[in-house]
């Protein structure tokens, strides 16, 4: 099972703004790239979000996800019995999905990150600097190795990575 965080985060490695803004990334928008996103959602079977996340989607005028299956995390939702990243990965391999994207937020994140489960990191450096905000990982976790898989840069000065994880 590939878990693939894709994820844009500035310069200093924040997410959104303090209060989950992503603002700062419209000027990067509609500029007719789309840094490889087409091919990548292409890729993805099923959806992973925070319910953070997944409530800023509501806002949206139409579900950016739609036609793919998705789970939603909530950390309450943890203290009930409910959906872990360990029982979802179970799930969605029992339903015969491959290959998941972990939209975030950073919580989520570094809670498949604790879990040794995320297996490719997509990180599209913004050149932004916020100074405070949600971290690519908002949470502990063990340490790990990456090996670059590659790099591309773009003309707005935008840098996308691309990890796999070493197990």
């Amino acid at each position: 099972m590939e878990i693939i965080y894709y994820v844009a985060a500035s310069l200093d490695g924040f997410i959104a703004t303090p209060e989950g803004g992503i603002d700062w990334l419209k000027p990067f928008e509609g500029t007719g790239e789309d840094y490889g996103y087409a091919e990548f959602y292409a890729s993805i079977e099923a959806v992973l979000l925070g319910r953070v996340t997944y409530e800023q989607c509501l806002q949206f005028p139409e579900w950016p996800y739609a036609g793919k299956p998705y789970w939603v995390f909530s950390r309450a939702q943890e203290k009930t019995a409910g959906n872990t990243p360990a029982s979802v990965v179970a799930e969605m391999q029992a339903r015969g999905l491959r290959r998941a994207w972990l939209v975030g937020g950073g919580k989520l994140a570094a809670a498949f990150r604790a879990e040794r489960l995320i297996t490719e990191h997509i990180v599209s450096i913004v050149p932004v600097v916020l100074g405070a905000g949600i971290p690519l990982f908002d949470g502990p976790g063990p340490r790990e190795a990456l090996r670059l898989k590659s790099s591309r840069s773009y003309p707005n000065g935008i840098v996308q990575l691309r990890y796999e994880t070493l197990l």
